[in-house]
């Protein structure tokens, strides 16, 4: 089975891409945001991918006509959740940004694929951009350090080569696939529990997320992409990818809350 399938899986059964400078980006202080965290103003009917189980609500274009906000604390998730997927998004296009030079360099082959999966990245880093200043959610205050981060990890995995290069890539979409995964989970509960209620599914997260699972799918894609060039022939993999992975924790972690 592959690592895309096996991820896939652990969400429940129950849309694009502008390049731009990712260097460019508007730092969190130029945004106009005020200095505390809004809540997300989304209410819970178009149908999303059928990866996952749906609600029969949203299966069936059917709706009730109660429609009830959401709670302080959903708000307080969705506010925590786009900060680091932003943020996350970010990271990886700075990531491949500096990946590319040496890469491309070495093996002039794999500009195609690098820029593909850059594409993608910068598409995803300007959804959640609209998301953020859609519903006025502050990025997070660790902007700063994590740019630096991700470039040092970008680079420094390209300089010991291409399998290197494959294994960071492998390491970080499998937390971030895992993570989408676990927000997917988490709002198609919502939806469940809202249609147990008789309670409407407004057309914003019944949105959200068919957007999420589209970029999860992307991610995925980028692991096996890796996979398949010998990320797993990287000298000290094992190291080396959890070394990665334990990193992503801890920036999703801190992400989601500062």
């Amino acid at each position: 089975m592959s690592a895309t399938r096996a991820l896939r899986r652990t969400a429940l059964r129950a849309p694009g891409q502008t390049r731009f400078p990712v260097l460019d980006f508007l730092a969190p202080s130029l945004i106009s945001f005020g200095s505390r965290a809004q809540t997300v103003s989304i209410t819970t009917s178009a149908s999303s991918p059928a990866t996952e189980a749906e609600p029969d609500v949203i299966k069936s274009g059917t709706s009730a006509k109660r429609r009830r906000p959401l709670t302080t604390e959903q708000q307080k998730f969705l506010d925590s959740a786009l900060r680091v997927n932003q943020a996350g998004e970010l990271a990886a296009t700075l990531i491949y940004t500096a990946q590319t030079p040496p890469l491309i360099k070495a093996h002039p082959h794999l500009r195609p694929l690098m820029k593909h999966m850059y594409d993608q990245e910068a598409g995803h880093f300007s959804t959640f951009n609209h998301l953020l200043a859609k519903h006025r959610i502050r990025p997070t205050a660790m902007y700063p350090v994590w740019k630096v981060a991700a470039t040092v990890l970008g680079w420094s995995t390209a300089i010991m080569g291409r399998e290197a290069a494959m294994a960071c890539t492998e390491a970080v979409e499998t937390e971030i696939g895992g993570h989408y995964n676990g927000q997917v989970r988490v709002l198609l509960e919502w939806m469940k529990q809202m249609e147990d209620r008789g309670e409407e599914i407004g057309e914003e997260i019944t949105e959200l997320v068919g957007t999420i699972r589209r970029i999860r799918d992307d991610e995925l894609e980028h692991l096996d992409t890796a996979v398949e060039n010998d990320a797993k022939k990287a000298e000290g993999y094992g190291l080396l990818t959890n070394v990665v992975r334990s990193g992503c924790k801890a920036a999703i972690w801190v992400s989601e809350r500062v």
